[in-house]
């Protein structure tokens, strides 16, 4: 690597569905864009993702699998909440305007 800090993700995608989807990446935005377009995990090809809910980073991918883990033991109720809460504390990162 070239010393630059690489944050890892966590990312919570809506479905056509309404159904959840949470992973984790170093690129939301580009891993979004593999998930509609058919290339992402098994899940979103049988659920096309609608829309990005939340991203929240983390320092390492260690740090970041285990909140996916916490994440997916949570019901599809309680994610939209902290995804609500999360975007609310979250800082808007201005590539997101």
């Amino acid at each position: 690597m070239d010393g630059k800090t690489v944050s890892w993700f966590l990312y919570l995608i809506e479905c056509e569905d309404g159904s959840l989807y949470t992973g984790i990446a170093v690129d939301p935005d580009a891993r979004f864009a593999a998930h509609a377009a058919g290339k992402g995990a098994r899940y979103t090809r049988s659920h096309p993702p609608r829309r990005l809910l939340f991203t929240l980073a983390f320092p390492d991918r260690s740090s970041a699998s285990k909140a996916e883990y916490r994440l997916k033991q949570m019901s599809a109720d309680e994610k939209r909440r902290f995804a609500a809460v999360s975007r609310k504390v979250e800082p808007i990162r201005p590539e997101s305007l």
